[in-house]
Order: C-alpha cells, then structure tokens, then sequence
C-alpha cells in the first residue's frame, strides 16, 4: 500500500510553495523523515521529509510546480527499494548494447543528463554554463550533493588542465561558437524579494547618508584575541558582532531608527532585533538575531555563524525571518565598496557594511594610510529626519574606532 507525500505546513499565511527539487527518484530506497524534495517558499527553502520508509513512487509534481498546502505530490510504496526497478534497466540496455556495436559513445552522456535533473537551479545553470559532466565531480553538500562551490572548483580545475596543452588557435576557434541562452523560472523566493523590494520604494521615503569609518581600533583587538575568543567560545571572532552591539547602543540613543509607521501610530521600541542579511543559494535571506541589545559579542558571532550555515543547508525556519525592527547588510564580503541598501518593510532604516581598504587620511595634520569602511545608512523620511539618521552613523562610527564605548555604553 502506497503512503502519499503531502505539502507540510509551511507557516503562517503561507498557502503555496513551488517544487524546487526532487532528492529521490523512482525506485529509490526511502528512509523515515529523509528529505525527498526540496520546496521554496516566499521566504525559504524547505525540505519535505518522508512521512513513511519504502520506495520512491510516483511523483506527481514537477520542478517548478506550484503546489498548495495539503496536496499530494508523490507516493511511497511500501517495502524497501525492490530489485525490479534495479535490474530491469541492464535489461533493457543490454540487447541495445549487443544489438549496435557504436551505441556507448551515445549513451555515455546519459548519466551527466539524469544528474542535472536532480541539481538546484543555480548549480545546473553553472553545470551548463561551463560543459562540466555533474557525474564526474564528488559533492560536498548534503547527501553527496552538488554545490555551486564543487562545479567552480572542477571548472577551475579543468581550465588549468587544459591550458598547457590548448594551442591559442583553438582557444579563439572555441570562443566564435555559437551563443547559447537559458530560460530558467524565477524562484518564489526571488520574486518575493523583487515584490518587497519595490513596496519600500512604493511607499517610503528612501534617502540615504553616508560616513567612513576608521577600522584600526576593531582589526587591532581582533587580532589581539581572535585566538582566545575562538578558544573560549568556539567560535571565530569577526566585525558583525562590533556592529551589531554598535548599532544597538545607537538605536537605544536615537530610538526612531528602530521605529516603524504602523497606519497612522509610530511603534517606538526598547528592544533590537537585529535582522542580519545572509547568503543562500537562492538570494539573500534575513534571519533576525532576537534581543541583540541583551547579548554578548560571543553571542551574536554565534547566532550569525549559525544562520549563515543553515541559510547554506536550507534548514532556516519561517519564524528566524520574522519581527526584525534594523538590518544590517554586509555587503563588503562580496567586495562592495559603497551601495545605497533598500529598507526591509516595515522597518524603517538599513544599515550598509562595506569592503575594508587602505586609504590616506588626515591624522594630527599628517597624512597616514588607514584601514577605511563606507558606512551606509537608508532610511524612511517620513520617520527618521536627516539630523536623526547622521546622528545614528556618527554615534555608531565613535563605537567602533572606540570599541572601549561598548562596554562602558558611551
């Protein structure tokens, strides 16, 4: 007897979700609340369990489906995975091998074709984008799977194997091929950022201002304790966990950036969830560091380690994406050296980190070479005026060339 695989319940609000991936295939043996599929959401990506062990059935949605809350998208059969399907596919090969002698040179690419079936969107776009045969790399992820990471580092591997022995005439004969053009789904979670994105800019009032900051204070103690940090905490010491203590001290001095405009009421607060912008295979997501302004530094290091893998696995939950009342976004690990970031509704102001760099400044009337950020700071006009928003930078530019504030609260 066969068990359906129905969509969980994905959150509050949340009816839909669309097929992201499947993890099983037909005839796959299935253990008990092991991921079979992958769904995405508005918000995040989320795995479907197994609800019973037997073998992979019937599936009854494809990649890219939208799916509601409820519905049936495969079964699974009962019993372990059965010889059949195993064995009858050599069966079947077999008489096309004896009965045509040149047949294995077209049927040696059918591996790599059934391997991008089972790849995420943006591995199987660089899988084709740079000719690599998937069944040939080993994956790093989660049950052996590809990562984005293992499909660059095997093209980087095959461009340096074939570069002594590709004569340049080659080279430029292979670059006049013919152009090539992908038509891939825009994922729900994209499309969700997309629609947030342009409600701020529908309905704020979005200035930005600017400052620089002077990153020798914070790289000095870094380097001092990094060692100790890491070995007492067991976890590794970077600059988010400055910034958001920094910025917490400023939204407690100037408490409209932390506010919000709820219909025609401002809702001040005397708490900080900090949101925290995070890579993940589908964009950017923002988990929220709940109470940031009661923590230490060891603390928000280590909720910032913990999102930032689980944003990775697709293992974030909906309710770590709720409620922040501040963002900060770091744009600097990804070598961004000035943006103007978009405010996340319904908050009100967006912090910008950027790429840290040696630039001249003036010092006691000297010019000195010094470690310099750009720091930027989108906010709502509507609440926050303009004294109120360069006060926040200026007051959070003094933590951090002088962290000895964070811990005197000046």
């Amino acid at each position: 007897m066969a068990t359906e695989v129905k969509v969980p319940t994905l959150g509050e609000s949340i009816t839909e979700a669309t097929i992201g991936e499947w993890l099983k295939k037909p005839g796959d043996a299935v253990a008990l609340d092991e991921p079979i599929a992958s769904l995405e959401t508005d918000k995040v990506a989320v795995e479907v369990p197994a609800p019973a062990a037997g073998t992979m059935g019937e599936q009854l949605a494809k990649p890219g489906d939208t799916v509601q809350v409820g519905a049936v998208i495969a079964l699974i059969e009962a019993g372990g995975a059965s010889a059949a399907p195993k064995t009858e596919a050599p069966k079947t090969e077999a008489p096309k091998a004896e009965a045509t002698a040149p047949a294995p040179a077209q049927t040696a690419p059918a591996p790599a074709d059934d391997s991008i079936m089972t790849l995420s969107p943006a591995v199987r776009r660089l899988v084709l984008e740079h000719g690599i045969d998937p069944s040939a790399i080993k994956g790093s992820g989660r049950d052996g799977r590809l990562t984005k990471e293992d499909v660059l580092a095997a093209a980087q591997g095959a461009r340096q194997e074939a570069a002594p022995a590709t004569p340049a005439p080659v080279a430029s004969a292979s670059t006049a091929g013919g152009r090539k053009e992908e038509r891939v789904r825009i994922t729900r979670l994209r499309q969700t950022i997309a629609t947030r994105l342009k409600e701020a800019q529908n309905t704020a009032a979005i200035l930005t201002t600017f400052n620089d900051i002077d990153m020798t204070a914070v790289m000095q103690a870094r380097a001092k304790y990094k060692d100790l940090f890491e070995k007492k905490h067991g976890v590794r010491l970077g600059f988010m966990g400055f910034f958001v203590k920094a910025a917490c001290m400023a939204l407690k001095d100037i408490p409209s950036v932390n506010a919000s405009i709820e219909g025609d009421e401002i809702v001040y607060r005397d708490y900080a969830d900090i949101s925290v912008a995070v890579s993940a295979p589908g964009g950017l997501v923002v988990p929220v560091i709940r109470d940031a302004q009661a923590m230490s530094v060891a603390d928000v290091e280590r909720a910032i380690g913990d999102f930032g893998k689980r944003a990775k696995d697709g293992t974030l939950k909906m309710e770590e994406m709720k409620g922040g009342t501040f963002t900060i976004s770091n744009g600097g690990v990804f070598g961004s050296l000035m943006s103007t970031p978009i405010i996340n509704p319904p908050q009100s102001a967006v912090l910008g980190l950027h790429r840290i760099e040696d630039r001249p400044v003036v010092r006691d009337g000297q010019v000195v070479v010094r470690p310099m950020m750009y720091l930027a700071l989108s906010y709502d006009h509507r609440l926050i005026d303009g004294r109120e928003a360069v006060t926040f930078l200026v007051a959070l530019k003094n933590a951090i060339e002088d962290p000895t504030r964070l811990l005197i609260d000046l």
